[in-house]
């Protein structure tokens, strides 16, 4: 327990440790699981753009060139259609996780409240006992 003295705040003020915890990698990883469709168009609509630009600069074959710049569009399109597929496919599953993610807060955020109250309750404790001993040694 820390000295009535400390100046450092009750631990219910304290950070969501699991926020910190999460990296930028774990999140990326997990969006791409979830909905495959998406980094597929992407991967696609980048192959494309590459494949005519290598074809622009070899300037030999306009045909080519244009057959890869529509596949790009088509890629894109595909792209937009996963996203917006996904987002109506998903979307009672990322409801059904916010709800989850809401109680499990509130939870949590019922715990800190009651490790506040309790450290609280511990440090009036430790408060009225130094002032019983004060009194005590006040009187010998």
């Amino acid at each position: 327990m820390p000295a009535p003295h400390d100046p450092k705040m009750p631990s219910s003020f304290e950070g969501n440790p699991e926020f910190y915890e999460t990296s930028r990698i774990t999140k990326f990883f997990r969006r791409v699981t979830a909905e495959p469709l998406i980094p597929i168009g992407m991967a696609l609509t980048c192959w494309a753009l590459y494949r005519a630009s290598r074809s622009i600069r070899a300037g030999n074959d306009r045909a080519y060139t244009n057959k890869m710049f529509r596949r790009r569009i088509y890629a894109q399109a595909f792209t937009v259609a996963a996203m917006v597929g996904g987002s109506y496919y998903y979307a009672d599953d990322q409801k059904a996780r916010k709800n989850h993610e809401h109680k499990v807060a509130v939870e949590i955020a019922k715990e800190k409240n009651r490790a506040w109250i309790k450290e609280l309750e511990a440090r009036e404790e430790e408060r009225l006992e130094l002032e019983r001993l004060a009194k005590e040694a006040g009187r010998k």
